[in-house]
């Protein structure tokens, strides 16, 4: 089992060789606008453009919490929209995030990365706005990812 790295940087900018795969969280109303998306967005325009089209063809595609959308945005990097979160703001239900969403996202990342020999870069998903509990999520992160050899790595932003 591989140990999951915490290191100081930018989550957009993965330091590592071979192909690689930035996983972050998004809510399940199609919104995109607040949080790590806006490094995302700053970078490459796709995974905004997907993930938008995503949520409007949601009728017709498997949009939903708990599903992961794969977008390349390089020949070695790939960006995972995971919809982990419920609706934008906390309620009488608590915080948006849905650990078992999360969960199952990390499952379908976790395969990706296997196909293509990836290996994983993320901030601490799930923690954000999301107003999820790190000791919550980071042990889905090394089961899912870590246990299974997948070099990981999670970027604290200065």
């Amino acid at each position: 089992m591989l140990e999951l790295r915490i290191v100081k940087g930018d989550a957009t900018s993965p330091q590592a060789k071979g192909p690689k795969i930035i996983a972050h969280v998004s809510n399940d109303l199609g919104g995109w606008g607040k949080g790590f998306v806006l490094a995302l967005s700053k970078r490459w325009p796709e995974p905004e453009r997907a993930f938008r089209r995503w949520h409007r063809e949601r009728a017709g595609n498997d949009f939903g919490l708990g599903a992961t959308q794969l977008v390349q945005v390089r020949p070695d990097l790939w960006v995972a929209n995971m919809v982990g979160q419920h609706g934008l703001k906390p309620g009488s239900g608590g915080p948006p995030v849905r650990y078992e969403a999360i969960g199952k996202c990390l499952e379908t990342v976790a395969a990706h990365a296997l196909e293509r020999g990836a290996s994983v870069h993320m901030p601490r998903i799930g923690c954000g706005l999301s107003g999820g509990k790190w000791e919550r999520i980071e042990p889905m992160v090394v089961a899912s990812l870590c246990a299974r050899d997948i070099p990981t790595t999670v970027y604290d932003f200065d």
